[in-house]
């Protein structure tokens, strides 16, 4: 599981990242000049702030009965005055900057080859300048939390170099002990919020032989045999209301830690670590003479190359960035995992929770990589804090929390951007929908005491906030909008957008279950119960497709090819909808799928390839995934293109490959789990032979599966809970009852 090139990163779409959940880099791996582009995951803009808008509930009844009466643009007009946010923007996720480095080697190159190596998690640069070999390794480490890079060669004397920093940060370098690179400085400010997060990069060098020599701002070694930089890099965050950390303290115990250990040690330590996650799946599609081309070659010609190693190697690479971008103690992967190289990116880089975030950590469970969720649980119980102070102050909500379409390090909750976007209070219960799934696969209800208040707050919110349309009667948001498209009457602004009423009968439910499991709230129970019976059902249109909004406006809206599918929600990520149970409405996705069409954004087709899936197309869900792989949408370093850069498209291709051959659903039934399993569900042609190795499920099942000629040949299920499990494959379909710790095969027939 390689990515691999013969030329250096001219782009920073074309550098090759690594990372340990906290700190990045992007690795270009010139030869006379080389970049290492820095991030710290909690260096954003700003600091501590409050952005809800004071006086806004005031303006809230108005709003509502205008919705209600049809008047959206006045109701748009008077958001945009009365409850957006001050400021009206979040901050900006922020690069450290760049160690740059100087190399005195002259000569022809040759031989030269960049490759980044999936199971080690190490990129390795190599090239010939006359007839000496120069390597070039980089690694972030998970356990001793620095950047190492060692460069080498194959004849003594021969590494020489000046390193130097480069950042758009307000910051100052300096050189301590003759053979430290320090850059210490401070946040940016944005939209007003003053910079008050202090930060430090710390490089050392350790040498083999050579000499350096210290100058104002820079490091120089001369006539080395090798050379090993050790980067680490903090700020004065602590927590969301707290940046009273010492940077410089941290980076020192850090260094002096490190150093401790050789290369050698380094090394070996860091990969343990990494393969202790990625080595728990394996995935074989088949080989071609395709893969003995460089990468960006199979990137560019995807479209045209039958090349099945390249959909296992992109579903790795996102397995990769994955681990490599959230870990337990980090902050979770925003836009753009951990890499980032501005001050001011794309979208601020920010935790978009109208669909974004939530895909980062589609993959998570399914790709046997739990720990990974973790950051993400810890922002959502911590959003569900800062959560209620917008619901008080927007809402006039004593109980309760909400959040909108994004949220930042600092998780500012209130409705940001303009009305369009921003108008959406289901940001935060879609994020809840995180805490049931991840006790859906582990079964630990100490796990889902510790989240329950942040489902049980969220909840009460929608329970006070809740109105009653006049047509039917019926309980819904109001304001709200179906992210982040435009019904016919010009603005977003509506009451009881499909996607909110599927989001709520999830929230509600699993709340409900979560109560009954814990023995908990009784009276609560009941009124969520009530409630979700007043929930609009799903509704399908004149077209046969799945209603948008309350109303039939589907065809007349104005981006009837809109990149958001938002209100599809109910077939993925819930199982509101499904092929079995309800075909009808499964058809109706179909059809709204059909109307939509294929093409869209990196992560809009990320999305779709999962819905295809999950509709057990798996034909029209490989002509998806062909549309993901290729270059328009996928980035030579196998990054999404939205464009620009976003990771999320990443993690919905690894949850859509993974559809295709595994899908899970679970309830809960006298207070157990029972669990559903379909056997290569979405399996297209292009992939007659395979296996998959450590799949996870939910009611705690790991799942290994083999195929030939398209065919299921075997598939091991074995029971880490002792639940119940209906398998299904094709028309075929088998119970299976085996207790915790247990294993059972089944053949292509389910006949045990």
């Amino acid at each position: 599981m390689v990515l691999w090139y013969e030329k250096p990163a001219r782009e920073w779409v074309e550098a090759l990242p690594i990372g340990n959940g906290r700190l990045g880099a992007m690795v270009f791996g010139g030869v006379q000049q080389e970049r290492l582009q820095l991030n710290e995951d909690t260096l954003w803009a700003g600091g501590p702030y409050d952005p809800n808008h004071q006086g806004a509930v005031e303006a809230l009844p108005q709003i509502r009965q205008l919705v209600l009466n049809g008047e959206y643009r006045e109701a748009d007009r008077l958001i945009g005055e009365r409850m957006m946010a001050t400021p009206i923007r979040q901050m900006p996720y922020q690069t450290v900057g760049n160690l740059n480095f100087e190399f005195t080697a002259i000569g022809e190159t040759a031989d030269y080859h960049r490759e980044l190596n999936l199971d080690t998690a190490t990129i390795r640069v190599g090239y010939k300048i006359d007839d000496v070999v120069y390597v070039r390794e980089v690694f972030v480490s998970p356990v001793d939390q620095v950047i190492v890079m060692r460069l080498s060669a194959d004849q003594p004397g021969k590494i020489s170099f000046t390193a130097k920093y480069s950042t758009p940060q307000t910051a100052a370098v300096s050189v301590q002990n003759g053979d430290t690179l320090l850059l210490d400085g401070v946040n940016g400010s944005s939209e007003g919020i003053e910079g008050v997060l202090k930060f430090q990069a710390l490089a050392r060098i350790v040498l083999q032989g050579g000499e350096i020599s210290a100058e104002e701002d820079s490091l120089t070694v001369s006539g080395a045999d090798s050379a090993m930089l050790l980067i680490a890099a903090a700020t004065s965050y602590v927590r969301y209301d707290d940046v009273s950390g010492d940077p410089k303290a941290k980076n020192q115990a850090t260094i002096n830690k490190a150093l401790a250990k050789d290369y050698g040690a380094l090394l070996e330590d860091h990969v343990r670590e990494h393969q202790r996650l990625f080595h728990r799946v394996e995935i074989d599609l088949g080989r071609t003479k395709a893969i003995n081309l460089p990468t960006d070659e199979r990137i560019r010609r995807s479209e045209e190359l039958d090349d099945p190693a390249l959909t296992a190697l992109y579903f790795q690479y996102g397995r990769y960035l994955l681990i490599c971008s959230s870990r337990p103690g980090t902050q979770p992967a925003n836009l753009q995992g951990i890499w980032n190289e501005s001050i001011k990116p794309p979208w601020g880089s920010k935790y978009t929770i109208n669909i974004n975030t939530e895909m980062n950590y589609w993959p998570a469970e399914p790709a046997n990589l739990a720990e990974c969720a973790e950051p993400l649980i810890n922002m959502v119980k911590e959003i569900g804090i800062t959560g209620r102070r917008t619901a008080k102050i927007h809402y006039g909500v004593d109980q309760g929390w909400t959040a909108h379409h994004n949220t930042d390090i600092w998780r500012a909750t209130a409705p940001i951007d303009g009305p369009a976007w921003g108008m959406w209070p289901t940001g935060g219960a879609w994020l809840c929908m995180h805490l049931w799934e991840h006790y859906e696969y582990n079964g630990d209800l100490e796990y889902l005491a510790d989240v329950y208040p942040t489902l049980k707050g969220s909840a009460e919110f929608f329970l006070a906030t809740l109105v009653e349309e006049p047509k039917h009667g019926w309980l819904v948001t109001c304001p709200s909008i179906s992210p982040e498209n435009r019904h016919p009457h010009g603005v977003s602004v509506c009451a009881g957008p499909t996607m909110d009423n599927q989001i709520l009968r999830d929230l509600f439910t699993y709340t409900i279950e979560a109560s009954k499991l814990l023995n908990a709230d009784e009276d609560l129970r009941r009124q969520l119960s009530d409630a979700c019976e007043k929930l609009p059902p799903n509704q399908i249109g004149k077209e046969g497709q799945l209603q948008e909004w309350l109303e039939d406006w589907d065809m007349a809206a104005p981006e009837i090819h809109h990149r958001h599918v938002s209100h599809l929600y109910g077939l993925f990520p819930s199982d509101q909808i499904h092929v079995r149970d309800t075909p009808e409405l499964a058809a109706a996705v179909r059809k709204s799928l059909e109307i939509r069409g294929d093409d869209a954004t990196g992560w809009g087709i990320g999305w779709r390839l999962n819905l295809w899936a999950w509709l057990h197309d798996g034909e029209h869900a490989h002509k998806i995934l062909k549309m993901l792989l290729r270059p328009s949408r996928t980035y030579p370093n196998m990054f999404d293109a939205h464009p620009p850069f976003q990771i999320d498209g990443n993690f919905g291709g690894v949850s859509g490959i993974a559809a295709m051959f595994m899908q899970s659903r679970c309830k809960i039934e006298n207070g157990g789990m029972v669990a559903e399993i379909d056997l290569l569900p979405a399996l297209p042609s292009a992939f007659p032979n395979g296996s998959i190795r450590g799949f996870k499920a939910k009611g705690g099942y790991d799942l290994d599966i083999d195929w030939k000629d398209g065919k299921l040949i075997t598939a091991k299920l074995h029971s880490n809970l002792g639940n119940p499990c209906q398998v299904y494959y094709g028309d075929m379909t088998t119970k299976i009852a085996l207790g915790a710790g247990e294993t059972l095969v089944l053949n292509g027939g389910l006949e045990k």
